[in-house]
């Protein structure tokens, strides 16, 4: 069974041929670490990590890496100029108080829970922007040595011109002259873009370094193409990220490695659509950038927000509604319970079902599809309870929900603070006396999704069960 994925370089589904399979090299972007990461940020690394996965279902050996940006991007990429602007490190210090090096690891280390948290699989190795800057100063020497590179008073730039490729991952209209703000007069082409900022006369940064051309810093897409080609070669088999990437970001990529290498960089390139709210954007000014913790105050689980993750294809805008995740939840519980009950003595894999899932996964992640199958396994009459609950396990190997944690008795669900609260209230009513307030609280707790039960040792709490 081959994997199939949208090439955004070509538009087209195709089958991934990776260089030297089984081996597949795969690198996503990672998190800029000024700030928490959104579940709009995780929608992408829940894709990858589903890649990833599927990848491994279908016994190939996918190479994976991931960076961490903690240097270098700048404030103007929301303004469509990704050279202009404050770095976002430095400026989220000056708002906490902090240094620049407390955010990066505040916010890398928040970051990394998180991931973890939604059961995603660390990639091979974490790469940190600022742990490899003797790399990127190398890949800019060579760039100018081969006279790519040129010099003005704020930096060292790449001249698209000498490059006349550029643009084709997201056509040359879209990053055209006219498309960005803050014009540099210095530039060769409005198109051209930073590989090294100049520390400029009287200000004070807190991330810079010596270089060739003077005291500064990488520019933001100097550090991909270093880090990617260090730990997985000249050539890669996948790169993924965001679909905000696309315009700017991942063709300057394409145009510092190739025009170093002369190979082409990636084979496939996979772009993830952006997560709206209620039918809008999200974003921080508009007080809708949710993160986990806002996904856990509403009694929802993170195995829920993969879940609605899979309810639309990847490359399509997916809308997040409060009521949404709450019947994510609902499903994720239903699958927990199946898991859980159903595995009694030694299931045995039901080989169609899982093939028809598996060929879902395959052909581009389709996960609507993928998820219809598994759905379609567990009301099967044909199918044993022991075979639906390992078939649900093996699929779920994939899907990362967490359900082999139920099918073994370890708690799969995180209890919300609000529900260990109403727990405890109830406790108190019911040492009190208070038995009419403690059912009360008790079918606050039922409201919320959870079962309590009183027992000789205390109360204990379980989420509560659906049917199919």
């Amino acid at each position: 069974m081959e994997m199939r994925l949208t090439n955004s370089l070509t538009g087209q589904v195709e089958a991934l041929a990776p260089k030297n399979p089984p081996l597949v090299r795969m690198y996503t972007c990672g998190p800029t670490v000024y700030d928490r990461a959104t579940i709009g940020n995780f929608r992408t690394y829940a894709v990858a990590d589903l890649l990833r996965r599927t990848l491994e279902a279908l016994n190939l050996e996918p190479k994976y890496i991931m960076n961490i940006t903690d240097v270098g991007h700048l404030t103007g990429d929301n303004l469509g100029d990704a050279d202009t602007g404050k770095d976002r490190m430095e400026e989220a210090a000056a708002r906490e108080a902090v240094t620049a090096w407390d955010i990066a690891k505040r916010y890398a280390d928040q970051f990394l829970a998180d991931y973890e948290a939604l059961n995603l699989l660390p990639p091979d190795k974490w790469v940190k922007a600022t742990d490899h800057i003797p790399d990127q100063i190398a890949l800019v020497k060579t760039l100018e040595e081969k006279g790519y590179a040129y010099r003005t008073s704020d930096g060292v730039y790449f001249d698209t011109t000498k490059f006349p490729a550029y643009g084709a991952l997201s056509t040359l209209d879209k990053i055209k002259e006219g498309a960005r703000v803050g014009a540099n007069p210095e530039k060769k082409n409005p198109r051209d873009f930073a590989l090294w900022k100049f520390s400029q006369p009287g200000e004070e940064r807190q991330m810079e370094w010596d270089s060739p051309w003077g005291v500064g810093y990488p520019g933001w897409h100097l550090e991909c193409s270093a880090m990617s080609m260090k730990y997985l070669g000249p050539e890669l088999d996948i790169h993924l990220g965001g679909e905000d990437l696309r315009s700017t970001h991942h063709p300057n990529e394409i145009a510092q490695s190739e025009a170093v290498t002369g190979k082409t960089f990636v084979r496939a390139w996979v772009h993830v659509a952006f997560l709206q709210v209620d039918g809008g954007k999200m974003g921080k000014s508009l007080g809708n950038a949710y993160t986990l913790d806002d996904i856990k105050a509403h009694s929802a689980s993170p195995a829920a927000l993969k879940y609605l993750y899979y309810s639309a294809h990847y490359r399509s805008p997916l809308n997040f509604m409060w009521e949404g995740l709450a019947a994510a939840e609902t499903a994720v519980e239903r699958l927990r319970g199946y898991a859980a009950h159903w595995k009694k003595g030694e299931g045995h894999i039901a080989e169609d079902a899982h093939e028809r899932f598996l060929a879902a996964m395959a052909d581009d992640l389709q996960t609507t599809k993928a998820l219809a199958e598994v759905w379609g396994m567990l009301r099967a009459r044909d199918v044993s309870d022991a075979d639906k609950a390992a078939t649900l396990i093996l699929c779920d190997e994939v899907l990362g929900l967490g359900l082999e944690d139920a099918a073994t008795g370890k708690s799969a669900v995180e209890i919300p603070a609000e529900v260990r609260k109403l727990v405890a209230a109830r406790e108190d009513a019911r040492k009190s006396g208070d038995f009419a307030a403690a059912d009360r609280l008790r079918d606050d707790i039922a409201e919320k999704g959870f079962d309590v039960k009183d027992t000789a040792t205390g109360a204990t709490i379980t989420a509560r069960k659906g049917e199919i």
